[in-house]
């Protein structure tokens, strides 16, 4: 994870490396002289020495257990590539993939995969295909001013059953908050009323922990559409298997970790910082007068989590749609046919115009 080629000095000790990577998204750390700390330009994490050193300590003893799943993974892993869009799917080598889940164009066979890409954890599908195609057809019903097709059999068979990559990420935030609150009484004795200003020193410093953020590491998939079909059960998280990619695809992830960890960190902070203002109680008004929090640790887990996915190519537009392979909770934005659309609204105008002629043939 890092490579040696010069020391760190702090004080009197000696860091003997650098090039450190950060343990929150894998890019480079610089020594600043000025804060004695290491710091990450990409992501503006900070960290001493002590902490590097521990950090690096719990990762640096490969597991034999591991490299021998890893080396299970690559010879039971086909790639498929389509020539089209460029999506990449994985599958174990008793599926073969006939097309592609994005564009649904053909795809073909392009190889093996690397223990690199072998997920820590899964969860299996719970929803059938049946299932999920009941709750597509529901969903459309409600949905008048949709395309004939979209709900077609044809496009129904494109319905896929998907492993979508996440990395899954557990963060310790350090929190400063300095607020000035005040409390405001007001009151009337006899002729005069009063108004009462107390003003209290706000402060909170704590450590925060947030388990289990994800984000999906595949860039084709909107990131808003697998938020919206959230939450999973990790409770429910298995170690991965082979066996359970049969009868399904998997994505390949193509963004790393130091891609998603600006969405993890927003994500983070934005926890963080609503556990803070929860714990501030009952004031007229706050006004802040410091605030930061920072991501000083993170521990990442690569796992693959169900979903039930379909794309409608509309005007040349993609839209998606998605169901949470494990809960059922469904997201996606349908395609609007215009002509559809007024068509309705010309026939709705000729009944309110009838309506309203017979109405006032009524009362002559």
């Amino acid at each position: 994870m890092y490579t040696v080629n010069r020391a760190l000095l702090k004080g009197d000790d000696v860091l003997e490396a650098s090039q450190y990577k950060c343990p929150n998204c894998s890019a480079e750390l610089i020594f600043s002289p000025e804060t004695q700390q290491l710091k990450c330009e990409y992501c503006r994490s900070s960290f001493t020495a002590e902490q590097i050193k521990e950090i690096y300590a719990e990762t640096e003893t490969p597991n034999p257990h591991e490299q021998e799943n890893a080396s299970e993974f690559e010879s039971h892993t086909n790639l498929y590539t389509c020539s089209s869009c460029g999506a990449e799917i994985m599958a174990d080598n008793e599926t073969t993939a006939t097309f592609c889940y994005y564009c649904h164009n053909p795809v073909i066979l392009s190889g093996k995969l690397t223990g690199n890409y072998k997920p820590d954890k899964i969860i299996g599908f719970k929803i059938t295909r049946e299932q999920a195609i009941a709750s597509f057809k529901e969903w459309c019903r409600k949905k008048p001013y949709i395309p004939y097709n979209f709900k077609s059999e044809q496009q129904l068979e494109k319905m896929t059953g998907l492993y979508v990559p996440f990395w899954v990420t557990d963060c310790d935030i350090s929190a400063n908050f300095h607020a000035i609150g005040k409390k405001i009484r007001h009151w009337t004795s006899e002729e005069y009323r009063y108004t009462e200003t107390q003003e209290y020193s706000v402060i909170r410093n704590a450590k925060i922990f947030t388990k289990g953020i994800p984000a999906d590491g595949e860039s084709k998939i909107e990131d808003v559409l697998m938020e919206s079909i959230e939450p999973f059960n990790y409770n429910e998280l298995k170690d991965f298997s082979m066996s359970f990619f049969s009868g399904f695809f998997a994505d390949k992830y193509d963004v790393d970790k130091a891609g998603v960890f600006p969405r993890i960190k927003e994500r983070a902070l934005t926890a963080g910082r609503r556990i803070i203002q929860e714990s501030i109680g009952s004031y007229s008004s706050i006004s802040i007068q410091h605030e930061s929090y920072n991501i000083n640790r993170t521990k990442w887990e690569y796992i693959m989590l169900p979903v039930w996915f379909m794309t409608y190519n509309y005007k040349d537009k993609i839209y998606e749609f998605a169901i949470n392979g494990q809960t059922g909770k469904l997201a996606g934005t349908p395609p609007l046919d215009k002509k559809k659309l007024t068509f309705h609204s010309i026939l709705l105008g000729i009944v309110t115009t009838l309506i309203i002629f017979m109405g006032g043939q009524f009362f002559l």
